[in-house]
C-alpha cells in the first residue's frame, strides 16, 4: 500500500504543518502549506525554458558502464566484461546486449560517457542530486549516511521553492516535486535516509511529496519480479473520495482554515504573510483536486502500457512518474534502490542481477517512457535524466564480474527537451576508467537541468539559519550544445 510521507515541522505560528494540513482537512501530511517568503529575482525562472518538467531516473548504486553504455570489447579479456555489444541507430555507439529496445531508440537520446567525480561512495547521491559535494567526512564515519537539514537542497527542492513562490501566479494540482516510489533508502535494512533527496538548509518545507510503497513480503525485492496489484495501490491514504467530500464537509474545513488565517494575521501583518492567502488557496485546491487523485490512481492505465513499462516496481513507478508530470507536477524523482538485502546496481558480488534483472528491466522501462512521451507529444517539453551515483571499477573484483565503487568514469542519459538525439558526449580512455574528452561534472549535469527548466544556475538563495546567499550552483557549466 502507498501513503504520503511527510514530517512534522514548526511554522511561525507554532503550529506544526501537520496539523495546519489537518485543519484543512487534507490529511495528506506531504503536501504543506509552508512559510514561504516572496522572491525577488530579476528574471523570473520557468519563463524561458525548453522544458516544463523533468524525470529524473535514479539508478542508485552505481550501474557498471563496461556492461551498459561504454562497452570496451577491445579491451583484456580480464577487463571487458561478460557481456557483448550491439548496434544501435547512433553512429560509433554500441550498447550491451540487454538493451536491445534503447538501441533501436538511440536517435531519442544522447549518452554521455565522461560524467566524472571524486566522491566514491554512496553518499554520492547527494552530489548526484544538488549539485553540491557531500562535505562531511566520511572516512571517519563511514555509517554517516543519513541526510541533515544542513545538506545541500536537492535540485527538486529548489524547484519546489521558486514554484511557490510565484505568488499564486500558477494553480497547482500537485507538488511540484515528487519522489518515487520511496524515500530513497526506506526500503534497504537497516532502513536509511539518503543524502540529497531533501531540501536541507532551504527548509523542510519543500521536500518533496514522497510516496511509501511497501511489499507483501518485506523480504521480497519489489525491483526484480512482478508487482501485485495491492502492492501498486497508489491511492493516497487520507484523501478523502470525490463521493465523500460535500460542500458542508468542505464548508467546515474552510471555516476551521479561516480561522486559523484569522489568528495569524493578528499575530503578524508583515510581508512574510501577504503571500499567505495565496499559498492557502493553492492547498485548498490540492485538497479537493480530483486530478491529483486521478493521478496516483496507476490503475486508470490500460494493461497493455501498463505490460510495456515492465510491472517490476521500477516500470511502474516510471509509468506513475509520466502520469506525474502529466498532472502539472516539475520535476519528478525514480529511484531503483539496494533492497532488502539485495545490493541493486551495487554490483559487487556478480553480474548476475545486472544480467537477469536491473539492465532488462531499465531497457524495457526507459525505451517505453520515451516512446509513451513521444506518443502524448511530451517529449518536446520533458527533460528525461537516467544517471547513478558512480560507476564501476574497471578491473573486476572476482570472476563473476563484481566490480567495486568507480566514480572518476561512468555515463548518463538525456532526452527530451530539445536534447540532440543519436550522439554521444564525451570520451572514456580504453579501460573506461577515466574521461579523455569533455569531462561531465555534477556541477554541469545540475547547470544543465537548471538551465533546461529556466532557472538561472547562477541564482543565489538565502540560507536563513546563516543568514547568507548560497548559490544554487557553484562553478557548473550548462552543456548547451547537448540540445538542438
Amino acid at each position: 500500500m502507498l501513503s504520503i510521507q511527510g514530517r512534522l515541522q514548526r511554522v511561525c505560528s507554532g503550529l506544526t504543518r501537520r496539523a495546519t494540513l489537518q485543519a484543512g482537512g487534507a490529511g495528506l501530511l506531504g503536501l504543506s502549506l509552508p512559510q514561504v517568503l516572496a522572491a525577488e529575482q530579476s528574471e523570473l525562472p520557468f519563463q524561458k525554458g525548453r522544458a516544463k518538467s523533468v524525470i529524473f531516473l535514479f539508478l542508485f548504486g552505481g550501474p557498471s558502464q563496461l556492461e551498459t553504455l561504454d562497452l570496451k570489447p577491445d579491451a583484456p579479456v580480464g577487463l571487458r566484461g561478460p557481456f557483448r555489444p550491439i548496434a544501435s541507430r547512433t553512429p560509433d555507439l554500441r550498447l550491451c546486449e540487454h538493451l536491445p529496445r534503447c538501441s533501436q531508440l538511440s536517435d531519442k537520446f544522447c549518452v554521455i560517457r565522461s560524467m566524472t567525480h571524486t566522491h566514491n561512495d554512496h553518499n554520492a547521491s547527494h552530489y548526484m542530486q544538488t549539485g553540491h559535494k557531500f562535505t562531511r567526512n566520511v572516512v571517519i564515519d563511514s555509517t554517516d549516511v543519513n541526510a541533515r537539514d544542513t545538506d545541500w537542497p536537492s535540485i527538486g527542492s529548489v524547484v519546489e521553492y521558486l514554484s511557490l513562490h510565484e505568488s499564486g501566479t500558477r494553480q497547482r494540482a500537485i507538488s511540484d516535486y515528487v519522489y518515487l516510489p520511496n524515500r530513497l533508502g526506506h526500503l534497504q535494512l537497516p532502513k536509511c535516509d539518503r543524502t540529497g533527496q531533501y531540501a536541507g538548509w532551504l527548509g523542510a518545507a519543500y521536500n518533496g511529496l514522497a510516496t511509501d510503497i511497501r511489499p507483501e513480503n518485506l523480504r521480497q525485492n519489489l525491483f526484480l519480479r512482478d508487482c501485485t496489484e495491492h502492492e501498486l495501490d497508489y491511492r493516497v491514504k487520507g484523501l478523502v473520495s470525490s463521493s465523500e467530500l460535500t460542500l458542508d464537509r468542505l464548508d467546515r474545513r474552510r471555516s476551521l482554515m479561516e480561522q486559523f488565517d484569522g489568528a495569524r494575521r493578528s499575530l503578524d501583518r508583515s510581508r512574510r504573510y501577504q503571500v499567505y492567502d495565496a499559498i492557502r488557496d493553492q492547498a485548498l485546491n490540492l485538497v479537493t483536486s480530483e486530478k491529483l487523485r486521478s493521478a496516483l490512481d496507476i490503475r486508470r492505465e490500460p494493461a497493455a502500457l501498463r505490460d510495456r513499462y515492465g510491472r517490476h516496481l521500477f516500470g511502474q513507478s516510471v509509468l506513475m512518474g509520466r502520469r506525474i508530470i502529466e498532472a502539472g507536477a516539475r520535476f519528478v524523482t525514480v529511484g531503483w534502490d539496494s533492497t532488502f538485502g539485495t545490493d541493486g546496481w551495487d554490483s559487487h558480488d556478480s553480474s548476475h542481477h545486472l544480467e537477469k534483472w536491473l539492465i532488462p528491466g531499465f531497457d524495457q522501462a526507459f525505451s517505453a517512457l520515451l516512446e509513451d512521451l513521444d506518443e502524448r507529444g511530451l517529449l518536446d517539453e520533458t527533460l528525461v535524466v537516467a544517471v547513478g551515483e558512480m560507476g564501476r571499477a574497471p578491473k573486476p573484483d572476482n570472476p563473476q564480474w563484481g566490480r567495486t565503487h568507480w566514480s572518476y568514469c561512468f555515463p548518463a542519459i538525456l532526452a527530451g527537451a530539445g536534447i540532440r538525439g543519436g550522439i554521444v558526449y564525451g570520451r572514456s580512455d580504453k579501460d573506461a576508467a577515466w574521461p579523455v574528452d569533455r569531462p561531465v561534472r555534477p556541477e554541469d549535469l545540475a547547470a544543465t537541468i537548471y538551465k533546461a527548466l529556466g532557472i538561472d544556475p547562477d541564482l543565489v538563495l538565502l540560507d536563513e539559519r546563516q543568514k547568507r546567499p548560497m548559490q544554487i550552483v557553484e562553478g557548473g557549466r550548462s552543456l548547451d550544445e547537448l540540445f538542438a
